[in-house]
């Protein structure tokens, strides 16, 4: 398979699959062939084990942990389930400093309920298919929208949707606890979603070094 077809598959530039590449050849995978021809995995991909640094096995199980405390249900699993792998393949004696790398990790608050499903939506930004959703805004005015969902932002009390409003015609942030009703309707955004979000993160920053220039 040729860098620019993994490229097109991974939403990433040609560069960095040539340095993944690089990075798979030194770890022991067998991977033949070179840029223009192709590569082509020869063997048995499974890799040896994988070894990191006591503060990096800190820095992995910490961020598992808070995910399992913020996230919702399948979230959760999937950060429980991550862990159990990434554990499976070290070896003995950094499997214990993993398992004891972080004692606790806890939140003085219960995060909000989302009146959406989360594995719906999930599925929707993956699938790049437009949702229709009803939505409350903080005087509880309720309005209908079709958006495509984009990504989900996640800050310390509260989880955003990040969405193109095809009513608004603009790019929108919903609270997904005021999330009220939604349907998947088939519409397919595909392949807008990469780029419809760069633009969002664009927008974004260009909105907060305005704030910043203002504040001065």
């Amino acid at each position: 398979m040729t860098a620019a077809r993994l490229a097109t598959a991974m939403e990433v530039s040609e560069r960095t699959i040539y340095r993944d590449i690089d990075s798979l050849r030194a770890a022991g995978a067998r991977i033949e062939g070179e840029a223009g021809l192709g590569y082509t995995m020869i063997e048995d991909p499974a890799l040896p084990p994988q070894t990191f640094t006591q503060i990096e096995l800190e820095a992995l199980t910490l961020g598992l942990a808070d995910v399992n405390q913020r996230g919702d249900a399948d979230l959760a699993q999937a950060a429980n389930d991550a862990l159990v792998k990434i554990l499976a393949t070290l070896p003995e004696r950094q499997q214990r400093q993993a398992m004891h790398a972080v004692n606790l990790v806890h939140r003085f608050y219960t995060p909000a309920t989302p009146t959406i499903d989360m594995t719906l939506l999930r599925e929707a930004m993956w699938a790049e298919e437009a949702l229709d959703i009803g939505y409350r805004d903080l005087k509880d005015a309720r309005t209908e929208r079709r958006i495509y969902p984009l990504a989900l932002s996640y800050h310390d009390r509260s989880v955003m949707l990040l969405a193109w409003c095809c009513k608004r015609g603009d790019f929108r942030s919903f609270h997904v606890t005021r999330i009220d009703g939604y349907r998947n309707t088939g519409e397919s955004f595909r392949p807008r979603r990469v780029a419809l979000l760069r633009a969002f993160i664009g927008h974004l920053e260009s909105r907060d070094r305005a704030a910043e220039v203002a504040s001065v």
